[in-house]
């Protein structure tokens, strides 16, 4: 008996579809088939259309998700409509895989969660390092580490562009209306009110949209490893030409500390460390935007006078193919993903104790 092959329909077409999620999807085809694409540049549409020989070309995300044969819809637009497209999609009774933010405020995040219980489709998130079988693996390790002395989580990098430029061809077209345009900027304001208090504008405001950018990942892999911090000691936002963060979550018996930032190196420093009292464990992380490069485990242990430094690379592998493999599992063998809706929700709450604590520091 032949597999399901699962229509996939593909809302926004930008430097993620294009370089990651496309071709993950064309490599897979025993198990899912391009059926649909939507974008709101037609010209954008009309050349994915024609490189990956799809007819069913939308505009109008709302149309695509009315499409009868799909089976599951890929939302991967801008965040700020990660919400309704969603939504949408799971009144459709299609299952939704979201890129990460899934979504910028609470209200939000639980009307997806609200929807996604009533049709009783499968909605996951696209984390995709909590796929990376190198983390799969310092879970388990960690869970074995006895008392946790203390944590770090980092991620320091430069611009996408030194990563994506050498190695990737994006296409992009500036034919979408002023209107759309607008309608963009003006969500975007309300939603970080919304979710901050603070106007789009400010330090703080502005910043907001990075935590649910890059740091979504980061605070993600953390609250799988660790759990849901009790809150933040202190926080620190520095921008002396580059933008940096400094924060102590309080986890009672340890502290944690992360860092992140963005400076103009072409490097890629991502990794989430664990100290026991013999025993550390690290998952070290590149740029996703070169699919293959290893994501690699890193464990240093004492036992009596001997030290051993382990270096371990389960798989070559990429994360994005685990992870869409794992989608494939959830829907037709009617699993739970780990990275639900309930569980993105609790990044917005990390996100808001961030900007809390910048706000008292002042």
């Amino acid at each position: 008996m032949n597999a399901k092959v699962l229509n996939v329909g593909i809302i926004g077409l930008g430097e993620v579809a294009q370089i990651i999620h496309l071709p993950v999807l064309e490599s897979l085809p025993h198990r899912f088939r391009i059926a649909a694409l939507c974008d709101i540049s037609p010209q954008l549409l009309k050349h994915m259309g024609e490189k990956y020989r799809v007819s069913s070309l939308y505009t109008d995300a709302a149309e695509l998700v009315k499409q009868a044969d799909l089976d599951v819809v890929f939302v991967l637009n801008s965040d700020e409509y990660h919400a309704d497209c969603a939504i949408a999609a799971i009144n459709e009774n299609k299952h939704v895989l979201i890129e990460k933010p899934m979504c910028l405020t609470l209200r939000e995040a639980d009307a997806i969660i609200e929807a996604s219980q009533r049709a009783n489709v499968k909605v996951m998130v696209g984390y995709m390092r909590r796929y990376a079988a190198s983390f799969v693996e310092a879970v388990k390790e960690i869970g074995g580490i006895g008392q946790i002395q203390y944590a770090r989580v980092r991620d320091i990098i430069g611009p996408n562009r030194l990563f994506t430029k050498p190695t990737s061809h994006v296409v992009s077209y500036n034919d979408y209306s002023e209107e759309a345009k607008q309608d963009k900027q003006d969500r975007a304001a309300k939603l970080t009110l919304e979710a901050t208090g603070l106007d789009a504008s400010s330090t703080y405001g502005d910043f907001y949209r990075f935590l649910c950018g890059l740091s979504s990942h980061d605070l993600s892999a953390m609250r799988e490893a660790l759990g849901m911090p009790n809150g933040v000691v202190g926080a620190k936002l520095t921008n002396n030409g580059c933008l940096f963060l400094s924060v102590i979550f309080d986890y009672g018996p340890f502290s944690v500390t992360f860092e992140t930032g963005v400076d103009a190196q072409g490097r890629f420093d991502a990794h989430v460390e664990v100290y026991g009292s013999h025993k550390s464990v690290r998952v070290q992380y590149d740029t996703p935007y070169i699919r293959h490069l290893p994501t690699k485990l890193y464990i240093n242990e004492t036992v009596g006078e001997t030290y051993t430094e382990s270096v371990i690379r389960p798989t070559f592998t990429d994360p994005y193919t685990i992870e869409l493999n794992y989608l494939y599992d959830t829907i037709t063998q009617n699993l739970e993903p780990k990275t639900t809706p309930e569980d993105s929700r609790n990044d917005l709450i990390i996100f808001r104790m961030i900007v809390d604590a910048l706000k008292r520091n002042g």
